[in-house]
């Protein structure tokens, strides 16, 4: 799917007055608010087993699952969901096109790998000229991890390998049955590989970018606006459940299976082995990482124009909460 192509899927190519979005989220009656957050049945998304773990004063986290970037987008774009866990990429863009999000926390960092196929023919970033790899999206985090470290082997990415689009979930069987030579994407899909034996780690988003930011937290203005102390109080559950993550991987990997739907043990391996393959720490947003993410994607032809970041970024729930 190229730029074209994903902005007309997600409707970003439609001006922003075009639509009229409306949540759902209030408080009714003195009852409980319901926050829906989307989220995608990926590791990076671990922090999603706050709605099992955590009992809130105000409000309640409703998970709504996705299967694809361009369907998360699209439920956020039109108001279906108050907030969801979005590539960088991905939430710059829907600001870009004057979508009303605001970034509030990370959902994470590092956590994703480039898998190759198990075999002796693929052993270092140079081996990859002339293979097919598969990227989730070209808004995508991956997308510019890939394209950084072919560019730091001295590889063309437009020239010397050709780089497609597949959903997360085919990528393991497409390695398998030869379709491609390899991709990168968030875990677990590269420890699922590894586990069938398909595929091997060829290196860890963190080696090529530490502690990169992949996955926000995106929420609708207008929920920031009007329920400040409910935003408050979903981020600092959040930031509890990075804590415990970070402090018993075994036990969040077992409470993840109810909201990924993952198996524990692949879950598990992502935070263990070895340690800093996806990690929960440093969650507050800053200027930094994401001015440094908007660099990659004008270099990379990902975007033209940057956002205002100070506009963007609301980092005053995750300081608090931390």
């Amino acid at each position: 799917m190229n730029r074209r192509e994903f902005l007309k899927t997600t409707g970003l190519a439609l001006a922003a007055a075009s639509v009229t979005p409306v949540s759902n989220f209030a408080f009714a009656g003195g009852a409980k608010a319901t926050l829906k957050v989307g989220y995608l049945p990926i590791s990076d998304h671990l922090l999603m087993i706050a709605s099992e773990r955590e009992q809130l004063k105000n409000v309640r986290i409703q998970p709504v699952k996705f299967s694809s970037w361009p369907e998360i987008a699209d439920a956020i774009k039109v108001g279906a969901i108050d907030a969801a866990f979005l590539l960088t990429p991905i939430g710059l863009t829907l600001r870009q096109k004057g979508v009303p999000v605001k970034v509030v926390m990370l959902g994470h960092r590092n956590g994703s790998a480039i898998t190759v196929k198990n075999s002796g023919e693929i052993n270092r970033i140079q081996d990859l000229k002339g293979k097919t790899i598969a990227v989730p999206s070209p808004f995508s985090t991956h997308n510019i991890l890939l394209r950084k470290v072919l560019t730091e082997k001295h590889l063309d990415p437009n020239r010397d390998l050709k780089i497609i689009d597949m959903a997360p979930p085919e990528m393991v069987n497409a390695l398998a049955t030869g379709r491609i030579q390899g991709y990168i994407v968030a875990e677990p899909f590269g420890a699922q590989a590894e586990a069938q034996k398909v595929g091997k780690v060829l290196m860890l988003s963190k080696d090529i970018w530490h502690d990169h930011i992949c996955c926000v937290l995106n929420v609708r203005e207008n929920v920031i606006a009007a329920h400040p102390e409910a935003v408050q109080e979903v981020v600092s559950s959040f930031q509890r459940t990075a804590a415990f993550i970070e402090a018993n991987p075994s036990l969040a990997a077992k409470a993840s299976h109810k909201v990924l739907g993952q198996r524990p043990e692949i879950v598990e391996k992502v935070l263990t082995s070895p340690r800093g393959r996806l990690t929960f720490h440093n969650l507050v947003p800053s200027k930094a990482d994401f001015a440094a993410t908007q660099d990659y994607m004008v270099k990379f032809g990902i975007a033209k124009q940057r956002v205002d970041l100070s506009g963007y970024l609301d980092d005053r729930f995750a300081r608090r909460a931390v």
